[in-house]
Formats: C-alpha cells, structure tokens, sequence
C-alpha cells in the first residue's frame, strides 16, 4: 500500500514537470493555479466526497434486517424504488440551478447547494429510522448536488481562455471523482469498524451509520468554508488572452 502511494506521487510529480516543459500539455497547470479554479477543484473533492456518503449509507440502512434494531427491512428492489425519487430530483431541479446561477452567480449557487447537502446529513439523523425519512434525507441532499454540480463547471469557464475549457472541466471532473473514490474508502472504513454481531454475521453498527452521517455533514461544511473563499468573477485573477491568428 506505501509502495503504491508512494509510486503515485513520483508518477504524479514527473507528469507535472512534463507538462509544465510541454509546448502543447495536456492539461495546463499554470491555468489550474488561478485561485478561481484551484478552489473550485478543491471544493469539487469535498462535494464529491460528501455527495457519495449518501450513496454507501442509505441502501445499506434500508435493506439492514429490521431485527437489528435500526435496519428496514427492504428488498433490492423497494431500497431502489425508494432511492428513485432523489434522482428524479435532480433531473427537475437542473433549470433552477440554471436560472439561480444566471440571477445570483455560480459561486452563490455553489455555496447554496453545498449548506443543502450539509442539511440534508442533518435530516438523516432524525430520519434514518423510517423509509420516509430516508427519501426526505436523499432529497434533500441530492437536490444541494445538483446545485453544487450544475454551478462548478459554469465558475471554471468563466475562469479560463476558451482553448483550456475541456481541459478545466476535465481536471474538475476528476477532482470530484476523487473525492467520490476517497469517500467510498473513508466511509467504508467507519463502517468496518463500527460493527455488531448479528447471529453470527458481522453488520455495520447505528452508531456507524450515524458516525458516516456527520462525517457527510462535516465535509460538506468544510466545502462549502472552501467555496465561500472562490474569487468572485469581478476579482478573479484574469486568464490569459489567445492571440488572434495572424494573416499569412
């Protein structure tokens, strides 16, 4: 595991240096330093991390026996159903995110959907003993996702010259990638760790999902402390301007 980690870094740390040297790179790192974009990549880990919580906890919880004392009891089948809505969510909260971002900004609406996710941790608390207050919590923290996904790439474009746009949002799509990857391993540690005896098998325990739970909740104030301090576009450091073609 050291090896590997270690091995990554040296990988990481050579592609850099290649690509700084590189007449052509890939993804241009001098545009990923811009403060604008540098925050919004960070922010981007911390949401993608907070965003997943949800996804490893609540499926677990619903198809947990209910002689556990706190599973419900769910087949395959009904947790789907019963997770469905929160995806429906999404596809019809995308407009408002939109016309939000076009009216407030994208960094409000950045900020504004992460402190929903944040609620949305808190409501599970409350909620996670019923099915229903299972749908109203992936609700609500699905409907900040939307918010918070729709409006980060709109801040990294307005940040770039229009050459590196796929370039950005290339690299922003990774950062929330890794923090989905990073939130699967945390999460899944807690509950590996926070666990009962059930007739001989081995089941995460209340208090694991409920420690999963707040940890969702932390991270997505923390994202959203690091998306309150994203330049606004007024401030932002200006990107560097592509010179015309010249006439041959």
């Amino acid at each position: 595991m050291i090896a590997l980690l270690t091995a990554s870094v040296i990988v990481l740390l050579l592609w850099g240096f290649w690509e700084l040297r590189a007449n052509a790179p890939l993804v241009d790192l001098r545009t990923a330093a811009i403060p604008r974009v540098l925050l919004t990549n960070i922010a981007s880990i911390f949401v993608g991390f907070g965003m997943y919580s949800s996804s490893l906890v609540m499926p677990q919880i619903l198809q947990m026996p209910t002689e556990a004392g706190y599973g419900l009891g769910q087949s395959i089948l009904s947790a789907g159903l019963w997770m469905a809505p929160a995806g429906l969510m999404m596809l019809f909260l995308s407009p408002v995110g939109g016309r939000l971002t076009s009216s407030k900004g994208p960094k409000f609406t950045l900020v504004l959907g992460i402190l929903i996710m944040a609620a949305g941790y808190a409501v599970g608390q409350l909620g996670m003993g019923s099915t229903w207050g299972l749908l109203i919590t992936s609700l609500v923290i699905n409907s900040g996702v939307v918010l918070a996904y729709g409006a980060m790439p709109t801040i990294i474009m307005g940040a770039v010259p229009r050459s590196e746009t796929g370039a950005a949002n290339g690299l922003n799509t990774l950062m929330r990638s890794l923090g989905t990857t990073s939130g699967a391993a945390i999460i899944g540690l807690v509950l590996a760790n926070m666990t009962i005896d059930f007739h001989g098998a081995v089941l995460p325990s209340e208090t694991g999902f409920h420690t999963a739970l707040w940890l969702g909740a932390g991270i997505s104030l923390v994202a959203a402390l690091v998306a309150a301090c994203i330049p606004s576009a007024a401030h932002a450091t200006p990107a560097k301007v592509e010179e015309p073609l010249k006439a041959a």
